[in-house]
């Protein structure tokens, strides 16, 4: 993935990194790095990521 934001495609390494993955957490489910929960928050938000997701609680 190199070293740029998935969002804004600053380096990362500037910043203080938010790396997603998908499933086990390893290198190789990487979904996604952010320079920040700002640039995670409104990818998230533009890509509709959460759209439709909703969270169940047992009763």
């Amino acid at each position: 993935m190199g070293n740029e934001c998935t969002y804004c495609g600053s380096n990362i390494e500037r910043h203080d990194p938010v790396f997603v993955n998908v499933g086990a957490n390893t290198s190789t489910n990487q979904a996604g790095q952010f320079c920040n929960y700002a640039c995670l928050a409104t990818h998230i938000e533009e890509e509709g990521l959460t759209d439709g997701a909703a969270c169940e609680w047992p009763c």
